[in-house]
């Protein structure tokens, strides 16, 4: 599915025929939003108020988690349906609350998978792009007790998860969903999925709680809908989504359905700091995912090997700030210049420019280790001299190559384990590049 995203993607903008003149819209506006966040996330608030809403700031992803599972406990809450939210990876909200004595069952199924597999989501939009059907398959087998029962089609597979996790919504005491933007005209929240399952986490249970961040915030409606034309599409290729929900409040008097009682809980944790320095542009993203889609880096070594809650180009511009450089010194080296990034990003950030902007910080600061440094000083060294450079890949290739003939991939090896920690390293076949071109270069003489 991984290598259909971009094509799809692709295609839906050709159809679509409008993506730079709304992109410079969207950019415009998220420009707008965070120059005069002060004042929107006032007004947001003031609206969410008066809608029912109760509004609550977090720092930082404890005092968040703190926040709902307060929230959680006041209502004597046991299990939780969860909709899909960054926010809420960010933060380890889901074992901060089973440490607190609940039952938290993501209701994404790409979640529910990533879950059940006791792993973590390796694409934003798509977060089992790294599970094959048959592991899936072998894994509602063991983890649901089935037994000798066969799924075999996706459809059995897709209907053994919507069986679990209907008994889910139905028994949820409270539901957890996140934003993809808040509207600060109105003080909606809106919801974009496939599946419906932020509509029944929203729902189904008495108390819904939506956790999100500061740059969600939008002016007005009209905005939030321009954002999610670009959203989808860059997304997945679609020209919508399933469905778009706008949630205002608790319910009514005259209403038949829906939550007796909502909170907003809005995220800083480092935002603010962000909005002050030169990598402001990173908060216009709307987490459409398409920068990682088109990543060579990301496309070679998946999302896992990021670290990192957001994985791929603008992954690796958010996360050394919200954390630290130093923590995250390999994330900026992760980066061809390509370009494509920058191409498809529907709030036009400059990724690569900041990404460049990051490794500078690197070297001023000197946070790079000593071992890089010395890494980078010996390959200068070696690739200064093509005959060695030649000797050398050709001894390292001969000698991979015999060692993996066997398995074709290693799962550990020397001086390469920021590799082998998130996946096998691939044995190496055939000739070397070098050795290919030299041979094409002779047939063409």
């Amino acid at each position: 599915m991984a290598q259909f995203l971009p094509l799809m993607r692709d295609m839906a903008m050709d159809e679509f025929g409008a993506f730079e003149e709304l992109r410079q819209h969207v950019k415009r506006v998220r420009q707008h939003t965070l120059d005069n966040l002060d004042y929107y996330l006032a007004r947001f608030e003031l609206e969410a108020t008066n809608n029912g809403n109760q509004v609550h700031f977090a720092s930082d992803g404890a005092e968040l988690n703190s926040i709902v599972l307060d929230i959680c406990q006041q209502h004597n809450a046991r299990r939780v349906a969860k909709g899909k939210s960054m926010v809420t990876e960010e933060t380890g909200l889901n074992h901060y609350l089973e440490r607190g004595g609940l039952d938290v069952v993501e209701t994404d199924l790409g979640e529910y998978i990533v879950q059940q597999a006791g792993e973590t989501p390796s694409h934003i939009v798509g977060p089992a792009l790294h599970k094959s059907r048959e592991s899936i398959r072998d894994l509602f087998l063991e983890k649901h007790a089935l037994g000798e029962r066969e799924l075999n089609e996706p459809a059995d597979i897709v209907a053994e998860a919507r069986r679990v996790l209907r008994e889910t919504f139905l028994t949820a005491d409270v539901g957890i969903i996140g934003a993809n933007a808040l509207v600060a005209d109105t003080g909606y929240s809106m919801l974009v999925t496939n599946e419906g399952n932020g509509d029944l986490c929203a729902n189904l249970p008495s108390v819904l709680i939506v956790c999100t961040t500061l740059d969600r915030l939008l002016p007005r409606g009209e905005d939030a809908s321009a954002m999610q034309r670009l959203l989808v599409r860059s997304a997945t290729g679609q020209p919508q989504t399933c469905y778009t929900s706008f949630y205002s409040g608790p319910r009514r008097e005259d209403d038949s359905d829906g939550p007796l009682e909502t909170h907003i809980v809005l995220l800083d944790n480092e935002r603010t700091d962000i909005l002050a320095s030169d990598y402001r542009e990173v908060l216009q993203c709307i987490r459409c995912g398409a920068c990682m889609n088109h990543c060579p880096i990301f496309a070679a070594v998946g999302g896992h090997s990021y670290g990192s809650v957001y994985p791929g180009p603008v992954g690796s511009v958010l996360t050394p700030l919200l954390s630290s450089l130093e923590q995250a010194e390999a994330l900026p080296n992760a980066c061809t210049s390509c370009g494509r990034c920058a191409e498809v990003c529907p709030a036009d950030i400059p990724l690569p420019d900041l990404l460049r902007d990051l490794r500078h910080d690197l070297s001023e600061q000197k946070v790079t280790p000593r071992r890089w440094r010395f890494g980078m000083r010996l390959h200068a060294f070696v690739a200064a001299r093509p005959g060695l450079y030649r000797a050398l890949t050709n001894l390292g290739f001969g000698l991979l190559a015999r060692l993996g003939r066997k398995k074709g991939s290693f799962q550990h090896l020397p001086l390469a384990g920021g590799w082998t920690s998130a996946r096998d390293f691939p044995a190496p076949q055939g000739k070397t590049f070098m050795a290919q071109y030299q041979a094409r270069q002779a047939i063409d003489e």
